[in-house]
């Protein structure tokens, strides 16, 4: 077997995926943009490390500049492919009109320069009607208009519009009025009826900038769930029962949803220290070819199996999934390479679509890092981030052992082959290289030992730049340039999504409606509390169906969690309760997006893979109950009871896996043996002395069922 071989079978996984409404520059604007992505992200690892901003400064600028950048990079309509130059003369007509609103956006930020000249020489406020019509008024005209053109304006990959500079522009304006009115002490005004017009025309027109970006890189679903939102905020007094509430002003309401009450809140509060630094540090993985080698080293270890591309997918996309931050971009990322082989060896295309999507979805529960829902979960509740990531390794080892179980009895029952030895890089080798998997174990040893998160993951990437000069692809100045550039350009899309949800949060926070939900589910719990956690989990999944993760959580952790928690129940089993239908949201018909974004790779139809990862996912929906029944599957509890615990928590998803699967002791299990296997594996997931004696009794009785049919 060549040597060059791991290469050929992990080529072009590190590489960067471009969506349908990404620019690709060139020459000086490349340059430029480049020079943005980098910056933005050298800024970070700057302040985070050896120059703190003040938080909300920070915040803001953190915004601003995935705005910035955003704007820069995805284009509002995706590109047409078929005749660029169809409605040249339309696009030039729109350009001329788009560019006319530069001048009000110009203007807004010229009078932001006043309005500091003017609190510099010692002014207490600014007068309300220059605010009002001097800055309010030309900033939202101009944002407007230019979200408003560039939903209709044509467009190239190779240069940037009007519209999207004059967007480019209103985010400085905004940022830039917001960082001289918060650094005053005007700043303690805000939600009250004596807070600066100005800062709630600032904030209407972040809002729209945000909600805008968001629908550029992620779709429309949370921006119609954050829409929903902000409606109510207007409608709620009007509305019967528990939804109702006195009422906010526009000028209240939005003097405050950009604070840390909302868009500067807790989302953001993560997204700008430990998410962006992960994406960084995925970023240099991937500079380096470091993810090749996880893919490599996945095809070494499980290819030989049955059906060894899908065991394949389960380990390389955990590895990535847990650092890359959403179920569909792992997709993207692993299931180019994992979906055609799984189809090579007899897998269907939904089939193959739904195990790459089940298997990405599990990486955002897989510690350390769970696609950074750990620090969001320890940035909502407070407890430290170590106990969380301590908690979701049992939950984690159960989710993907259910899916491995389920590959293995679905290839079993096709009677698929593994891969061959010819097919597969030498373990051996890949053995030898295993000093790639260092900056992991600096990251994950740094955290245990007591470093904080931004150190850890500092520390993780200068190891990620020291191992790779043991490499090929030894990073110098160019290639870390290149690692700071796709760090910065990969959080774009998180960073919009979280700032979003950080609208989402500020209603819930401002109306209190989180509270009146939690009065909901304690009414419910009074005729079953099984009844109000399996309400929690219909909400859950409907809040998170079309988000991706990071914004999925966010959302269910302030309507959802909160009323858990009123139950009675423990925070952090509260937390995980939320956060694992948040995810598992991913997978669920009829709003799947890892299971459509795996269906366009594979060519099936999106709601059978759907159906199909939503089967293949099935133990992500019973083991949350669990953690309400036996609190010892987070480790809470005496060591030898989570011992137990997790040694019958696996055998039961063991059979829970044959149990949908129909596979059992070497053969097709019946329409008798199948159901015991399921009420079997309930009860052992359970946890508890009598629950297992009754699980093992069934079991029993499905073995020896099994046995004699086999017999026969």
């Amino acid at each position: 077997m060549s040597q060059q071989q791991p290469d050929v079978i992990a080529k072009g996984v590190d590489d960067e995926v471009i969506e349908s409404n990404q620019r690709q520059y060139s020459g000086l604007a490349w340059l430029v943009m480049a020079f943005l992505a980098a910056g933005y992200a050298a800024f970070h690892l700057y302040t985070l490390n050896i120059r703190p901003l003040e938080t909300w400064s920070f915040r803001i600028v953190h915004i601003a500049g995935a705005l910035i950048i955003g704007f820069g990079l995805y284009a509002s309509v995706s590109f047409d492919k078929e005749n660029p130059q169809q409605r040249a003369g339309l696009w030039r007509w729109i350009e001329g009109l788009a560019a006319l609103f530069a001048l009000p956006a110009l203007y807004a930020l010229f009078q932001v320069w006043v309005f500091w000249q003017s609190l510099q020489g010692g002014a207490m406020r600014i007068d309300p009607l220059l605010e009002q019509w001097h800055f309010g008024v030309p900033l939202l005209v101009a944002t407007g208009g230019g979200i408003l053109l560039g939903w209709i304006t044509p467009g190239t990959r190779s240069r940037i519009l009007a519209s999207d500079a004059v967007l480019m522009i209103c985010a400085v304006a905004v940022a830039a009025y917001l960082l001289v009115v918060f650094n005053t002490p005007l700043r303690m005004s805000t939600g009250t009826s004596f807070a600066p017009v100005g800062i709630s025309l600032a904030a209407i027109a972040g809002c729209a900038l945000i909600m805008e970006l968001t629908r550029r890189v992620t779709g429309l679903a949370l921006v119609i769930i954050s829409l929903v939102f902000l409606i109510y905020v207007f409608f709620g007094p009007y509305l019967p029962g528990f939804l109702g509430y006195p009422g906010l002003s526009i000028n209240r309401f939005f003097s405050q949803v950009y604070t840390d009450a909302g868009v500067l809140g807790p989302t953001t509060a993560v997204s700008s220290t430990y998410i962006i630094l992960f994406i960084i540090f995925a970023a240099f993985l991937q500079a380096s070819k470091v993810g090749e080698y996880f893919v490599n080293f996945a095809f070494a270890v499980a290819g030989r199996a049955r059906g060894g591309p899908a065991k394949v997918a389960i380990f390389a996309s955990g590895l990535m999934g847990m650092i890359n931050g959403t179920s569909a971009g792992n997709v993207v990322s692993t299931g180019s390479l994992t979906i055609p082989l799984m189809r090579k060896v007899g897998y269907s295309k939904q089939s193959s679509g739904a195990i790459e999507a089940a298997a990405s979805t599990g990486g955002q529960i897989m510690p350390p890092i769970m696609g950074a829902g750990a620090f969001i979960m320890a940035e909502i509740t407070g407890i430290p981030y170590t106990e969380i990531a301590l908690a979701a390794v049992i939950p984690a080892i159960l989710y993907f052992t259910a899916v491995y179980f389920m590959v293995d009895f679905e290839a079993a029952q096709l009677g698929m082959r593994g891969l061959n030895d010819d097919e597969l890089p030498l373990l051996g080798r890949m053995l030898r290289q295993a000093y790639l998997f260092i900056p992991i174990i600096i990251l994950i040893v740094a955290l245990f030992v007591g470093y904080s998160v931004i150190r850890a993951g500092t520390l993780a990437i200068i190891s990620a730049v020291v191992v790779s000069w043991l490499t090929p692809h030894a990073m110098g100045p160019k290639r870390i340039g290149k690692a700071l550039r796709l760090g910065g350009e990969m959080s774009i899309q998180i960073i919009a999504v979280c700032a979003c949800a950080g609208i989402i949060v500020g209603v819930i926070s401002l109306t209190g409606v989180g509270g009146r939900f939690s009065s909901l589910l304690l009414g419910l719990a009074e005729a079953s509390q099984l009844l109000a956690l399996v309400f929690a989990m219909f909400i859950s999944i409907l809040l998170g169906m079309g988000m991706p993760t990071t914004a999925a959580y966010a959302v269910a952790a302030s309507v959802v969690a909160p009323g858990l928690i009123r139950l009675g129940i423990d925070p952090l089993t509260a937390h995980f309760f939320v956060f694992y239908f948040a995810v598992v949201s991913a997978i669920t018909p009829p709003v799947a997006l890892a299971s459509y974004a795996a269906a366009g790779i594979s060519g099936g139809n999106p709601m059978s893979t759907s159906v199909a990862s939503f089967r293949i996912g099935i133990a992500a929906f019973v083991v949350p109950f669990m953690f309400f029944y036996s609190s010892a599957l987070l480790g809470d509890a005496d060591w030898l009871l989570v011992l137990r615990a997790a040694v019958t928590a696996i055998a039961g998803v063991f059979l829970l896996a044959a149990a949908v699967q129909g596979w059992f002791i070497g053969r097709n299990a019946g329409w008798v043996v199948r159901p015991l296997l399921g009420g079997s594996a309930l009860t052992l997931i359970q946890g508890g002395w009598i629950t297992d004696l009754v699980g093992l009794g069934i079991l029993a009785v499905a073995v020896l069922l099994q046995l004699r049919r086999k017999q026969a």
